[in-house]
């Protein structure tokens, strides 16, 4: 028996999520909102979330492109996750992608990486060897890591940016879009420019 799928956030971050699924011709059942704005996007039912029970049997992803809110909606969420897959989307056979993630169209992601559950790996980014990517990621569309980099929980690398090989780069990071990263970044850092430069720290972390 097929199981029904479910998205969890009714936002653009959704209707790309939804092309992926679509281009492996998998079907959504409805999406799931805290607050919906919309009775449907791109022909699928939206429905509110507390008012809705699905089985235990069932799948879902949490379609919101906010990593810390996308990590609080997950800790409240008792069904099981699954992943989604551009087809696309070029995925060496030697590396590992945890569940609740999405890899959208374009994506290359070489051998022996490792990405954590519920990540966001955007249209056209580049993931070279050995790099390790923790959960609740977002790497944005055409960023680049080079060979054997690390980031940490809930790290943002934005719109093009770039990160030379080796670099260690911590949890609840922002790297700014089209940065150069050339060295490690601490915890909770936003990181902006050419070499990339620290501008400031979050106030609050996870």
């Amino acid at each position: 028996m097929e199981k029904i799928k479910y998205l969890y956030g009714a936002s653009g971050h959704c209707k790309v999520i939804i092309d992926v699924l679509r281009s492996n011709n998998d079907l959504i059942n409805c999406i799931l909102d805290d607050f919906p704005k919309a009775e449907e996007i791109l022909g699928i039912p939206v429905l509110k979330a507390s008012l809705f029970k699905p089985s235990l049997s069932d799948l879902i992803i949490v379609s919101i492109g906010d990593n810390l809110l996308r990590k609080k909606v997950v800790s409240k969420i008792t069904i099981s996750f699954f992943l989604a897959i551009h087809k696309t989307a070029i995925i060496s056979v030697n590396s590992e992608i945890g569940k609740g993630s999405v890899v959208m169209a374009g994506v290359i992601i070489n051998s022996s990486v490792k990405i954590g559950s519920h990540c966001i790996i955007n249209s056209g980014a580049v993931i070279e060897h050995d790099c390790k990517i923790h959960d609740f990621c977002h790497i944005s569309p055409n960023a680049t890591l080079a060979g054997n980099v690390s980031l940490g929980e809930g790290t943002h690398v934005g719109l093009g940016a770039c990160v030379i090989q080796g670099v260690k780069i911590g949890k609840w990071v922002t790297i700014g879009a089209g940065s150069v990263i050339i060295k490690n970044v601490p915890d909770f850092a936003t990181v902006v420019g050419n070499p990339g430069k620290i501008i400031k720290y979050k106030e609050v972390d996870e």
